[in-house]
């Protein structure tokens, strides 16, 4: 998919009232481990959320990253958050910026097994798969966003599908960019993949 065709949309643009003056592909071979089903590689999600803070900084960083990842993770037993950590943080400029990814390790084995990429849904194995697809993808997306938010950047996930967006033959059949261009507005950087 060439998403930056795809931000010239005339709907689209007539609806952003802040401009785009970047788009990021993180590729899923790069964030993932890609031999090992449904595995992020961490040090390099990591690496890319603190270089994308940085690049984002409207003043000089910070010793000291603000997160916005207030959910409990998995082999943790509490929460951070401390509010009065965000009186003096310098802010990050979300108004330029989208995220968009590959799957990596993430949902190709679904999409493969039940012969999604071949078109079907009226077949019960295809709809399982595309539901078993979408769960899979959307557990990357949302690790994504949270590797994000843990560098203090303002980011949502937003699925392509819920989105309107569809595709016929491998070619984007309709794309309906407005909830892109919301977030964007509301100061979110939206991520999707």
């Amino acid at each position: 998919m060439e998403v930056k065709n795809q931000v010239t949309d005339k709907s689209a643009s007539d609806n952003l009232t802040r401009p785009v003056r970047c788009i990021v592909k993180l590729g899923g071979a790069a964030i993932t481990c890609k031999n090992e089903l449904e595995t992020i590689h961490d040090e390099n999600l990591k690496e890319v959320s603190s270089q994308l803070r940085q690049s984002m900084m409207t003043q000089s960083p910070s010793e000291k990253t603000i997160g916005m990842d207030w959910s409990k993770r998995t082999g943790e037993s509490e929460i951070s958050c401390s509010i009065i950590d965000f009186r003096d943080h310098p802010a990050v400029d979300s108004s330029p910026f989208i995220v968009v990814h590959g799957a990596g390790s993430f949902g190709h084995f679904q999409a493969s097994e039940s012969g999604v990429h071949k078109g079907g849904l009226e077949q019960p194995l295809v709809k399982a798969g595309f539901v078993a697809t979408r769960i899979s993808v959307t557990k990357l997306n949302l690790e994504i966003v949270r590797a994000l938010a843990r560098e203090g950047i303002p980011s949502i996930g937003v699925s392509p599908f819920s989105s309107g967006w569809s595709t016929c033959k491998r070619n984007i059949a309709s794309a309906d960019l407005s909830t892109v261009a919301k977030a964007i507005d509301s100061g979110f950087i939206p991520v999707s993949l």
